[in-house]
């Protein structure tokens, strides 16, 4: 993570077309950067965001398009970051360091948030509150205790463009609870998608659904049009191909399937705007 500046940089000055896993850079600063060369350079850039293409989000972003819950009232985000807890294999121990930019934050929250707001329209405004609950972490391999610097409890409450009322908590590790529920309310029915982790680009997530005279949520099957690229099993590289598979269409066909890096930055916005938000106190207008 702390080198995607570096060798995007490398890959759009030879003029290639550039997939650059999440987070973009480190701080919305190195992301602009980089979107501002990709533009100048006139290449595909595309930003490794594949919680987009996940099919049960590609069926949630259509089934909001069709009017399946009516007008969006509410939405509601709870997850678990699955890292971040008290134990940490040595070779991510890189995403307990603040500095290093790859934390919850960015990854765990900005990928279901990205999966939010590519469904429902994105944060208007924000308010924010972070902390760091555990001060330090143990490496798995050697028992080793180090210094935690990544806030592991990140909650934010704010408006989305159309109005919607907006409310996430992302905590370090797992819970014996729920580990990923997010929920959509609206004025003719209700969509839940729920996974066993809180890291909605790799966990595949139920949807259920109730609109109308129903009274519960039913599980609603993803059709088999979202699923578009060759099966895959279920984990890490389910949703990537379905990305790679969006890539290689729009390099071909000049469409706009895969988030460019113009719309990392606008993610990394959001997430500057939480970190904003949480240091002052005040809330943060986005729109």
């Amino acid at each position: 993570m702390p080198y995607h500046l570096e060798l995007a940089t490398a890959a759009l000055d030879a003029g290639k077309a550039v997939y650059c896993e999440w987070p973009l850079g480190n701080g919305l600063n190195e992301a602009e950067t980089l979107a501002a060369l990709a533009k100048k350079k006139g290449v595909l850039a595309v930003a490794g965001l594949q919680a987009r293409s996940a099919p049960s989000v590609a069926y949630v972003h259509d089934l909001i398009q069709q009017g399946y819950v009516g007008e969006v009232l509410s939405t509601t985000l709870i997850g678990s970051g699955m890292g971040w807890g008290p134990t940490v294999e040595s070779y991510n121990a890189y995403l307990n360091d603040k500095t290093n930019g790859a934390t919850m934050l960015s990854i765990a929250l900005g990928h279901a948030t990205d999966a939010l707001c590519h469904c429902l329209g994105e944060v208007r405004e924000l308010s924010a509150t972070m902390t760091v609950r555990r001060k330090s972490f143990t490496i798995a391999e050697t028992g080793e205790r180090k210094p935690m610097t990544a806030d592991d409890q990140v909650c934010v409450t704010g408006l989305l463009d159309g109005g919607a009322a907006l409310s996430i908590h992302y905590r370090g590790g797992r819970s014996r609870g729920t580990n990923l529920l997010w929920e959509i309310n609206g004025t003719e029915g209700d969509l839940q998608l729920t996974a066993a982790g809180g890291q909605a680009q790799i966990f595949e997530m139920t949807v259920r659904g109730g609109k109308g005279a129903q009274s519960s949520l039913d599980v609603l099957p993803v059709p088999g049009q979202y699923r578009w690229s060759p099966p895959q099993d279920q984990g890490p590289s389910a949703n990537l191909a379905q990305a790679y598979a969006r890539f290689a269409r729009d390099y071909r066909e000049g469409t706009h399937f895969c988030p460019t890096f113009d719309d990392a930055v606008t993610r990394h916005r959001m997430l500057n705007a939480i970190e904003t938000a949480a240091a002052t106190g005040q809330r943060q207008m986005l729109g």
